[in-house]
């Protein structure tokens, strides 16, 4: 009886464990055809129509005093919305993953409404609430307190829109935390702040980064929940976006990809520079553990 001689591609392709998806050539070469005809082709576009202008063409359209102060508030209001998102979105996150209490799939179904919601809706709904004639404005108006119309009104709609991006992930690295060690902690003396600084923050910290990048991203880029509530005065409550809708509106193309590209470039700085902070937060995590 003669026994059978495997050769050594034969034994390689046995060991080879089965994959349910294509070899990495083939998946490799989809991803990036993919990317780039949904992501690099549009901005490239975007790109070549701004070089229809001259540069001095470019750096007028782009540092006009309206433009200039719809950076500044969409910028400024982003951010403070994302900051106000990283704070209540982790109390939020905290209190569906450590406490059991009545309702509870249904405010966790809550946290998602503003994914489902037509961001124009949001807006409609926002400033029905909140201005003078509303549930809430004609309480706080009187007071002195505006908050339809106006920066405020703008920074509110941006925290109802960035609020599950936190909370969505933070929300899976606390439900993964070892309670072990806050009880460690608690039994070796540690008081509350001791073990929240110390034991839970270093962990969800590259999560809060996350969830602030992206409500951050996604403030910048909002449209459909602000103009409603904004008031879309030149100088005082006009968005970024709006001036890019009203450039187009007034077929001036160039214009418009002019200060979209600005604002793109502003906001891939910002992500990239987010980014290089939470992987040297995980390099020190590692490095502490």
């Amino acid at each position: 009886m003669t026994a059978a001689v495997l050769t050594a591609p034969d034994v390689a392709r046995k060991r080879a464990p089965r994959r349910v998806l294509p070899g990495f050539r083939l998946t490799l070469g989809y991803t990036l055809f993919y990317l780039a005809l949904i992501v690099l082709i549009p901005l490239s576009a975007l790109i070549f129509k701004t070089f229809t202008l001259t540069l001095a063409q470019f750096w007028d359209a782009v540092t006009s005093p309206r433009v200039v102060a719809s950076y500044q508030l969409t910028f400024g209001a982003s951010l403070i919305a994302a900051l106000v998102n990283v704070v209540f979105g982790l109390l939020v996150a905290w209190v569906l993953v450590r406490y059991p209490f009545p309702g509870k799939k249904i405010v966790d179904a809550l946290v998602d409404l503003p994914f489902a919601l037509p961001t124009a809706v949001a807006g409609i709904s926002l400033t029905a609430l909140l201005a003078g004639n509303g549930w809430v404005g004609q309480v706080l108006e009187p007071l002195g307190i505006k908050l339809a119309f106006n920066p405020n009104g703008i920074v509110i709609a941006l925290i109802f829109i960035g609020l599950p991006f936190v909370v969505r992930t933070v929300q899976p690295v606390l439900e993964d935390a070892e309670r072990e060690l806050e009880e460690a902690a608690t039994c070796l003396g540690a008081t509350r702040w001791q073990t929240f600084s110390r034991v839970i923050f270093p962990s969800i910290a590259p999560a809060l980064l996350t969830g602030f990048a992206m409500a951050f991203a996604r403030a910048i880029g909002e449209y459909g929940s602000v103009i409603f509530i904004a008031g879309n005065m030149p100088m005082i409550s006009e968005i970024t976006p709006l001036i890019i809708i009203g450039k187009l509106e007034q077929y001036d193309y160039a214009g418009a990809t002019a200060v979209a590209l600005v604002l793109l470039m502003i906001s891939f700085v910002l992500l990239l520079v987010i980014n290089a902070l939470q992987s040297w937060q995980r390099k020190r995590t590692g490095a502490q553990s």
